[in-house]
């Protein structure tokens, strides 16, 4: 498979070598400023472009990238504001976009969990529940979007939640209160806690390192090809079967 790359940071970097150990070729790669290589042939050759930049730029490079009809996987969070444009580009103009807050299969695992956990505890209101995340100091947006996909999940199930809100900016206890700590080069911690003056039960994932991140963006590049529409982890890992 032909893989674009729109970002050469960390996780660039990281899903190169995996895409490269898959059997898959890196035909173009996009970096700060490279936004004129959206043109070129080798870009637009791509089966699937895989996105991991900043939300200042993501949108962009959604639009440019859609114009060179070159389907985007992207893990790039904090621009969901504009998610109703994917969305509609896809619905209605035939785009292909594979996006998810988190790509590690552990983290939507968790994901699972957590939402299953939330069903459960809604029946015990003597149970407070709030996040706690950490990641590295070079991370743009807070919460983190994994921690907002947490949170919406929470606030679906617990009936006492209205809202989520982070830190103390909480303005009552009707809302989720989400903790967010930037710190050395911490890749990712989430945790889910709900308390009550008896006991406490928390669920945490803990990622290790990029790697789980890179594989599941490249199993959802391979996972793209082909399709059409607006897809997601749901797509991909489908926990009802």
């Amino acid at each position: 498979m032909k893989i674009a790359l729109i970002g050469y940071g960390k996780m660039g970097h990281e899903i190169e070598k995996i895409a490269r150990e898959r059997g898959h070729e890196i035909v173009s790669v996009i970096d700060m400023n490279e936004e004129e290589k959206f043109g070129s042939p080798e870009f637009k050759s791509a089966d699937v472009a895989i996105e991991f930049t900043s939300p200042e730029c993501a949108l962009q490079n959604y639009r440019q990238a859609f114009a060179a009809g070159t389907p985007v996987v992207s893990g790039t969070t904090g621009w969901l504001a504009h998610l109703d444009e994917i969305k509609e580009a896809c619905e209605k103009n035939g785009k292909t976009f594979f996006y998810a807050s988190n790509f590690s299969l552990g983290v939507n695992i968790f994901f699972a969990l957590n939402n299953y956990l939330a069903g459960l505890m809604n029946r015990y209101p003597a149970y407070d529940v709030r996040m706690e995340e950490t990641h590295h100091i070079h991370k743009a947006d807070a919460p983190s979007g994994t921690a907002i996909t947490l949170a919406e999940s929470i606030l679906a199930h617990i009936d006492r939640k209205e809202e989520w809100a982070l830190g103390s900016d909480a303005p009552d206890e009707s809302a989720l209160r989400i903790d967010a700590f930037r710190e050395g080069e911490v890749p990712g911690l989430h945790t889910v806690i709900y308390e009550s003056a008896a006991d406490t039960i928390r669920i945490t994932h803990d990622a290790k390192n990029r790697e789980g991140f890179a594989l599941g963006a490249v199993l959802a590049a391979e996972f793209t090809k082909g399709k059409k529409g607006f897809l997601t982890m749901n797509d991909l890992l489908d926990f009802t079967r």
